[in-house]
């Protein structure tokens, strides 16, 4: 049976998802589950909980716990990374504070812009270890699965520096997919999509039933006044692209320069943008975790369903040779023709015996295609700066970033880089 290694078990609520949909495979009941976290304390709560979820569908897998790297990866078949360096505080409260103090707003901050970029400075050199440690301690040819954010700097950046097979993955497609049936009042079972892009912004090139494109039925719902107040932003790139993205609009407001301006903040109110969405999320998830603890580590049974993240399906895909499609981050081997190659780029991906197979999309709308690049100019230099550890790309990334670029002067971003590299300390190795 398969040994499967999550790093940073101690998020909980997503190791129990992920372990349900696992050990309801039949085939994968009885895998070897490794689960790793440095934090003591929520490790031992996700081994209760794997333990329930195990008894929940009736799996008997073993299960070990690790506050060490090197023998949670001995032997794995299977890393799911799931790691956030830094947690809520010290970093991602300083990657909201700090900016703020130059007039730089932002909703989540975990993906581009300055929040992006600081968060993969301390995330990839984290990564770039836990690879060397499986090329040294684990199967030869082991899977690794990353769930991390900044998706696109942190997937490009492993397979830069990484002899490992690794895919990155996120739920922003099939979730947003669910979101557009439920809003034109089509079954999701009867829509056929085709989806190409980066993470975060992918968009929807396909979005049919029988054949027949839906999209005259998404832009009714604009028509007739239906629009999700939580939507707005997509809704409004809709208008203006002509195809729908799949990343939520709280995140997809702070990849571009038109939502969230000082000297526009009407704007807010309009598109209805969350500023500091994800400090309201950390904090609520905080206050609840004692409960939610409390709950999981008493006599009460675990209920257990489903998700729609792939990981599960991909191993057991790989395991069984059972062919799926799903959504990963891949390099750009000549998938995309209009986006830079060896880019990180998100695409179907057939999953069976042979592998992880990504398809071939060709060129996507030309419109498209000069939106993402200016999210993938920001990116490469991110990835430039934490591979080669030269400190002027870091600045080139901030300079670039349209949202930050929008709203700062080129000497407030240079400062605002400064302030931000001193605050962080050692969660980011020293740059030249």
């Amino acid at each position: 049976m398969p040994k499967i290694t999550l790093i940073g078990a101690g998020s909980t609520i997503f190791a129990k998802n992920l372990l349900g949909d696992i050990l309801s495979f039949p085939e994968l009941a009885h895998a070897e589950i490794a689960l790793m976290d440095i934090n003591d304390e929520r490790l031992k709560t996700s081994e209760i909980v794997a333990r329930k979820v195990a008894a929940a569908v009736g799996a008997s897998p073993t299960v070990t716990t690790h506050t060490e790297q090197k023998s949670a990866l001995e032997g794995a078949d299977y890393v799911i990374n799931m790691i956030q360096v830094g947690g809520y505080k010290p970093s991602t409260v300083i990657d909201f504070e700090i900016p703020k103090k130059y007039g730089l707003r932002q909703t989540i901050a975990d993906t581009l812009g300055i929040g992006g970029i600081m968060r993969a400075l301390r995330t990839i050199p984290v990564m770039l270890e836990m690879g060397k440690n499986m090329e040294n301690e684990a199967a030869d040819d082991v899977t690794f699965l990353n769930y991390v954010n900044p998706m696109c700097m942190n997937t490009w950046a492993f397979y830069r520096a990484s002899k490992v097979n690794v895919v990155g993955l996120c739920h922003s497609v099939q979730g947003t997919a669910e979101q557009l049936a439920k809003d034109i009042k089509v079954p999701i079972e009867e829509i056929n999509y085709l989806c190409a892009g980066i993470n975060h912004m992918a968009f929807y090139l396909k979005f049919e039933k029988d054949g027949e494109s839906l999209y005259p039925e998404i832009h009714k719902v604009i028509e007739e006044g239906r629009t999700p107040d939580w939507n707005r932003t997509r809704y409004e790139m809709l208008t203006r692209l002509g195809y729908f993205v799949t990343e939520s609009s709280e995140h997809f407001a702070e990849y571009t320069p038109y939502f969230i301006r000082r000297d526009k903040p009407e704007l807010l109110e309009k598109f209805n943008v969350p500023l500091d969405e994800y400090i309201t999320r950390c904090e609520n998830q905080i206050a609840g975790w004692h409960k939610m603890k409390a709950l999981y580590e008493s006599d009460e049974p675990i209920e257990i369903k489903r998700s729609h993240e792939y990981g599960s399906l991909i191993i057991h895909s790989l395991e069984t040779g059972t062919p799926r499609v799903v959504y990963g981050n891949v390099e750009n081997k000549g998938l995309i023709d209009n986006l830079p190659q060896g880019c990180c780029v998100e695409v179907p991906v057939l999953v069976d015996k042979n592998g992880l197979q990504p398809t071939k999309i060709g060129a996507i709308p030309p419109q498209l295609a000069a939106l993402m690049q200016t999210n993938i100019n920001v990116q490469s230099l991110t990835v430039e700066a934490a591979l080669t550890g030269k400190k002027e790309h870091v600045y080139h990334a901030a300079m670039f970033d349209p949202h930050t670029s929008a709203e700062l002067t080129l000497d407030e971003i240079y400062a605002m880089v400064d302030e931000l590299l001193i605050a962080h300390g050692d969660f980011i190795p020293p740059l030249h």
